[in-house]
């Protein structure tokens, strides 16, 4: 009988937004409990060793992290399996880099790094709305964060930009048609587009319809959906690809393109 919590990984078991191999080793690193779930986090083992090329083993991560050079959303972590997750900072001082962590369109996480004055804010989606002790209205962000007295309009779904140095909320985009959307879950993770049109489902999951600017439409779950603009236009920037998903044949024909003008 299991006592207590897990404590391994395998690596086969590991999400495969990881991109871990098969081949090199049986375990891979176990994200601590934090503010992200295992399978949506990505443990900072391997955004320095396998993402960033910083260390070539895990011991060589202790040492960094140990060294207090890693900073996640502002705070120094000197935990090698800390879950970083969706829309976190990691900063590195020391070589004065920035990153948020971002799904690209294939969904897995990808590295992309920012300017210093877009590493001071980050966006939240709000799990929860609630009045806690002695009436004190709160709200709960996909991170774990509590942050008390927001403002009264703000509900569940919506984004909340967080400016990260003071700890407040500094303006909000509501769940709305219309606004910019990204996808964190499911088939179409990575994506971006416009949300067109809610579909309501009493006692079952809510469905989003999404249409990216190349004018394909798709649709997912309401939890996959995190806004992240007013409009047309982004509050962060987007990593490679600027979240549209490409054929496969379309793909190819980028591929040669690049291939033609290299040469």
């Amino acid at each position: 009988m299991a006592r207590g919590p897990k404590k391994h990984l395998k690596r086969l078991a590991a999400p495969s937004s990881w991109m871990l191999d098969k081949l090199s080793g049986t375990y891979a690193p176990r994200p601590s409990p934090g503010p992200h779930k295992l399978r949506e986090s990505l443990p900072l083992t391997i955004f320095l060793r396998n993402r960033l090329k910083y260390a070539l083993t895990g011991k060589e991560v202790t040492s960094i992290v140990a060294s207090r050079l890693i900073k996640v959303d502002g705070k120094v972590r000197t935990d090698t399996t800390y879950p970083t997750g969706f829309m976190d900072v990691v900063t590195i001082e020391k070589s004065g880099e920035h990153f948020r962590l971002l799904y690209d369109v294939k969904g897995r996480f990808t590295i992309h790094r920012i300017t210093p004055e877009e590493a001071t804010y980050k966006l939240l989606k709000v799990r929860r709305v609630a009045i806690g002790n002695k009436g004190v209205p709160l709200v709960v962000t996909h991170d774990g964060r509590t942050i008390r007295y927001p403002d009264p309009l703000i509900g569940v779904n919506d984004t909340v930009r967080f400016d990260l140095e003071q700890g407040k909320i500094t303006d909000y985009v509501k769940f709305d048609t219309g606004n910019l959307a990204f996808i964190t879950g499911g088939r179409n993770r990575g994506r971006s587009g416009v949300i067109v049109h809610r579909e309501k489902h009493i006692g079952g999951f809510d469905i989003v319809h999404v249409k990216d600017s190349l004018e394909r439409t798709f649709a997912t779950r309401i939890s996959n959906i995190f806004v992240i603009g007013e409009g047309h236009k982004s509050w962060v920037s987007l990593p490679k690809g600027k979240g549209l998903k490409l054929t496969i044949a379309e793909e190819r024909d980028v591929r040669r393109k690049q291939r033609a003008a290299e040469q």
